[in-house]
């Protein structure tokens, strides 16, 4: 049995953690530079008239009047309580996968002898006593009916947020009651397809010629297929795989102009690939540069451009990255252009240890790997880019997002720690 724990309305349930008063409230988080909704707890869904992915503009006299909290993300808060939420699941079983930020599965084989409905409820209660963070989660044979278990666990308020799929019948049961777009691994497309041949609910998948499904959908569609017939096909991936790309870009504040700025924001972005390229123990071969201005206004020029630079010998070192970037930004630039983003993609990602020496050009890196070390190590425990490139300069409130209903990151920033008053 596998059982699929998803964390709801996980933002906006980090949110009111470290807020009991807007427990029962209606409580969104907005996008970077607070552009739009992108998070809404079940109080929120609620007011139908509060759309997602609206931008907040248009709608922030209806928040107000509705008397709707909204915060800017928050996602040092968000990823801090996740990695909490999958160390509390790996007391429940020595094999978890983490599947998203807020969800995961968890390999029950060997404990057929449990009570799963109990032992789902003891999960769910113990995240809950734990973090405060509710969650669903469905118990099944397979990872695709364990999704699907984990829908019903939500969706039909009878279980209590806990929905065992232990038995030939409810598994019928299951898959007649789900639309066929309600499917792990079945997207819009397949689905359009499926319902023009008369497949609406899961059953009548199921009930489809596995060789229709594997020549029309391929072999996933035919996993998937064996999946919901409970079959398992799909393991539980404890150690997930390394990136074949790292990248990040976003919006600046407000429009750049002057390229110091925006060199500034680059630096910064190729920090924080590059901590991560190290953290899988892998190196980069190109690194991607890009910059754009906003295709939304009427009144600027438009301009972007991509450009991609050749690392002499792969490196995962933060300041040879930097010094690569830059150049290829400085290519790319152009003057008279507000822009919008800059964004960095490090490509071409080999493991550590594979990487070849080159004879015929100079080694970027001059600074000892034991330096790098102890710089992510420092930034680890007093906060990102506490030591970092002088590139990234001290000018971040300039270009950095807009983050003006951001809560207080309780769990990683010793100042921002939650304060109780006695009184």
């Amino acid at each position: 049995m596998i059982a699929m724990v998803d964390c709801n309305s996980f933002y906006a349930s980090c949110e009111q953690v470290f807020r009991p008063d807007l427990w029962g409230k209606p409580v969104v988080v907005l996008s970077n530079n607070d552009g739009c909704v992108i998070a809404a707890n079940k109080e929120a869904k609620q007011l139908t008239h509060i759309p997602m992915f609206e931008p907040v503009f248009k709608i922030k006299d209806i928040l107000v009047k509705n008397r709707v909290t909204f915060f800017s993300s928050n996602y040092t808060l968000y990823g801090e309580m996740s990695q909490r939420v999958m160390t509390t699941l790996e007391t429940f079983s020595p094999k978890v996968e983490v599947y998203s930020i807020d969800e995961a599965f968890v390999d029950l084989s060997g404990m057929a002898h449990m009570d799963f409905q109990k032992y789902g409820h003891e999960i769910k209660d113990t995240i809950f006593r734990n973090l405060g963070l509710p969650v669903g989660v469905g118990i099944a044979p397979t990872k695709v009916l364990a999704k699907l278990a984990n829908r019903i666990s939500k969706k039909q308020s009878q279980y209590n947020h806990v929905y065992v799929m232990d038995s030939e019948k409810k598994r019928r049961e299951a898959l007649e009651w789900a639309q066929i777009g309600d499917i792990w691994g079945i997207g819009r497309k397949h689905a359009e397809r499926l319902k023009k041949i008369g497949v609406f609910t899961g059953y009548d998948f199921t009930q489809l010629p596995l060789s229709w499904v594997r020549k029309e959908m391929t072999v996933v569609g035919e996993r998937i297929w064996r999946e919901m017939n409970g079959e398992p096909c799909l393991d539980i991936t404890v150690m997930p795989k390394a990136k074949k790309a790292i990248g990040t870009a976003k919006s600046f504040g407000k429009r750049l102009e002057d390229l110091e700025r925006i060199e500034e924001a680059c630096a910064y972005y190729v920090s924080e690939v590059a901590e991560v390229l190290r953290a899988q123990e892998s190196c980069a071969s190109y690194v991607q540069v890009f910059v754009q201005t906003n295709y939304h206004s009427k009144i600027d020029r438009q301009y972007s451009k991509s450009i991609v630079a050749t690392m002499p010998t792969p490196t995962n070192n933060t300041f040879a990255l930097i010094t690569e970037a830059r150049k290829a930004l400085h290519k790319i630039y152009r003057p008279g252009f507000r822009y919008k983003k800059v964004g960095v993609n490090l490509c071409g990602i080999i493991p550590q240890g594979w990487v070849q020496g080159n004879l015929f050009e100079p080694s970027l890196e001059r600074q000892p790997p034991q330096l790098t070390k102890v710089i992510d190590a420092l930034n680890m425990k007093f906060g990102k880019a506490t030591v970092a490139s002088a590139m990234i300069g001290t000018r971040m409130e300039e270009w950095e997002l807009i983050k003006k209903e951001r809560s207080q990151r309780y769990t990683t920033q010793w100042k921002e720690l939650l304060k109780v008053s006695s009184e």
